[in-house]
């Protein structure tokens, strides 16, 4: 039995801070046990973290957090044990991808007609593998033009404001098969950032385990406890597995710390049973 596991962190190969073996340094550090890379939209980073995990004594799970939608909104599925190699697993990425690349040069234009640099923070977070709003939220914070992360997206990057750009993400469905098709088992990932009511975060989550989701994250940094308690419910009612992470993206952020303990509420499956660890 694993004492501390994390099945949700990301790399610089998508939108974290870290290299892939600076990130398994640090979990080493903090007593992970069982690791799973799942970087947006990409494998990029695996044989790196797994050459890491080899050295530290760390069981690693090769994974991606797939970007898809719903409704109109955007949800994220991981994606756990996958074969990175599978070829249509490596199509799919490749063109979501693509769609990042668009969106993230639709932005910088957004922000330019806002009156800020946006070509160059457009080309800034384009030189990365996989380009995020986060990238263009780390520019503006670094120009003085806002004072945190979080302030840039709530003051030019989010739904609503100036230099917000929508997506056409692959659907839900779509993403679920992909994993399930590359062998891996797919977990719908923070379900408590939603915002929907609860009748439809159950439609949600239907349509989740319908197109062949497996499980949910029921434990993950920084929920707060009836947002855990809901998340086990629906874990319970919809027969879920219960996924555990931190969603980490960068050190000394102490809501996100790297590694949980890998307790889970009453009566819920845990991932690693679907994983066969």
């Amino acid at each position: 039995m694993y004492q501390r596991i994390d099945l949700h962190t990301h790399s610089n190969c998508s939108d974290g801070i870290l290299a892939p073996a600076a990130l398994v340094a640090l979990a080493a550090a903090r007593q992970v046990e069982l690791l799973a890379l799942t970087d947006h939209d990409t494998g990029l980073g695996a044989d790196e973290a797994r050459d890491a995990c080899k050295a530290h004594g760390i069981r690693f799970v090769p994974g991606a957090e797939l970007t898809c939608g719903w409704r109109e909104r955007e949800i994220h599925v991981i994606g756990l044990n996958l074969e990175l190699a599978h070829a249509p697993f490596i199509a799919h990425c490749a063109a979501v991808l693509e769609l990042r690349r668009q969106r993230i040069a639709a932005m910088g234009e957004r922000l330019t007609r806002a009156g800020l640099p946006g070509a160059a923070l457009a080309a800034e977070a384009l030189a990365a593998a996989a380009p995020t709003r986060a990238h263009l939220a780390r520019g503006l914070c670094a120009r003085g033009l806002a004072a945190t992360v979080q302030g840039a997206f709530d003051r030019w990057l989010k739904r609503g404001r100036p230099g917000y750009v929508g997506a056409q993400w692959p659907e839900l469905t779509t993403a679920v098969q992909c994993i399930t098709g590359a062998a891996g088992v797919a977990v719908l990932a923070h379900p408590h950032r939603y915002r929907v009511s609860n009748g439809v975060l159950r439609e949600l989550i239907a349509e989740f385990k319908a197109a062949g989701g497996a499980g949910l994250e029921v434990s993950l940094a920084g929920m707060a406890p009836g947002d855990a308690e809901r998340a086990a419910s629906l874990a319970r009612r919809f027969d879920l597995a219960g996924s555990i992470g931190s969603d980490f993206h960068e050190p000394g952020l102490p809501w996100r710390p790297l590694g949980r303990f890998a307790k889970l509420p009453d009566r819920i499956v845990p991932i690693t049973a679907r994983l066969g660890l």
